[in-house]
């Protein structure tokens, strides 16, 4: 290998600038250089170069960042995540890094940072009580800032590489039986926002799905429902607005589903009702055409959501420990155990894969063996 050379370029009075050509961008194979102006002679500008390739040999930095960690987060966030990510990936980095990471190791030289202040720094945020999954996400987040930084030449090695990931603690799927579902059901009957935790329930939808539905997206002659939007809340306001609405990503989210006849039979009701809230808030009503809408026409919020569903729960006996996350898991197992095909409920999911399906629910399928084995033997042997 040859050995690396500079240039030395005049800019005026006691000014020359240095350039190195330091390698090539690992990701876009653009010609990289190191500038350096020296104020001087020409011979002090020698002289920096000579060292500066010295260092080059040897694999170390040419200079150093002096840029404290905080800095440059801010600066990557701006420059580099911003361009490439969606609103609400930006916005989560943004609180991530700025709740946890730079109250923690914000003050440190990006250039000093080592393996073991990472490895410390998630051992204090599980002391704080945070899940397996969001130090494991914080990593990874901070593993891909810092490759940025190896790129722009701040720092030699990436720190991020250098330790393993935080293992992700698996949390127990929980899931309502038939019988449960059908106390539920009951229950949520009784409360205001019940309709939308029984389209919940019997969709197997996402909250941000189901919330987002709106009149146009009902099939009233089939029975269906169509996934086509999600609702996405900010962390902040943004123009006076937290919310927005969001397309689905992908062709097998996008999917029509059909409804139980009498839930069918409840939005119709609930249809009526609703055009009569309407009339009396008149100018106040926001028309966003949702199904499901607080008294202003609104989108139901996050917190109410819980909020009701734990109330729904209370009042079917059931554990509160279930979430509103976990209707989903329900409407999925229930159809297990009820011996349905798994493509159908990957369909009714809306996954990638009917792979990502039987690897979430792999706790249903011992049942469903022992269903279709009983099923064989009275097809073949009775």
């Amino acid at each position: 290998m040859s050995r690396r050379t500079g240039q030395i370029i005049k800019r005026g009075d006691g000014r020359y600038m240095v350039r190195i050509f330091t390698g090539r961008d690992s990701v876009t194979g653009k010609r990289q250089y190191h500038n350096k102006t020296v104020r001087g002679s020409k011979k002090d500008a020698q002289t920096y170069l000579t060292a500066a390739l010295r260092r080059l040999d040897l694999g170390e930095l040419i200079e150093p960042s002096e840029k404290l960690l905080a800095d440059y987060l801010t600066e990557w966030l701006e420059t580099a995540a911003k361009p490439r990510v969606s609103e609400r990936s930006l916005e989560t980095y943004s609180y991530v890094i700025n709740e946890y990471v730079i109250p923690d190791l914000g003050k440190k030289k990006i250039a000093t940072l080592k393996a073991i202040d990472l490895q410390k720094f998630y051992g204090r945020l599980r002391d704080r009580g945070l899940s397996s999954k969001t130090i494991h996400y914080i990593h990874t987040l901070l593993k891909d800032a810092l490759r940025q930084a190896v790129r722009w030449q701040m720092i030699r090695q990436n720190p991020g590489d250098l330790i393993d990931a935080p293992r992700i603690e698996q949390r127990e799927m929980q899931a309502m039986s038939s019988d449960e579902g059908r106390q539920f059901l009951q229950a949520a009957n009784e409360d205001s926002y019940g309709l939308a935790l029984i389209v919940a329930l019997t969709t197997g939808a996402r909250p941000g799905e189901y919330t987002a539905l709106r009149w146009s997206d009902v099939h009233w002659q089939a029975g269906k429902v169509t996934i086509q939007r999600g609702i996405v809340w900010r962390r902040k306001k943004l123009d006076g607005v937290r919310w927005y609405f969001k397309e689905v990503k992908t062709t097998q989210s996008r999917r029509s589903i059909p409804l139980p006849p009498a839930v069918m039979k409840s939005l119709a009701d609930h249809r009526r009702r609703q055009a009569e809230e309407r009339l009396k808030a008149g100018s106040l009503w926001k028309n966003y055409d949702l199904i499901f809408t607080k008294d202003d026409g609104n989108p139901l919020d996050p917190k109410s959501m819980r909020d009701h569903f734990k109330a729904t729960l209370k009042r079917a006996g059931l554990s509160e420990t279930i979430r509103l996350y976990d209707l989903r898991h329900s409407c999925a197992t229930i159809l297990f155990a009820e011996g349905e095909n798994p493509k159908v409920v990957s369909e009714r999911l809306g996954h990638a894969s009917i792979k990502q399906t039987l690897s979430t629910y792999t706790h249903v399928l011992p049942g469903m063996q022992e269903k279709a084995t009983e099923r064989l033997e009275s097809a073949l042997f009775k």
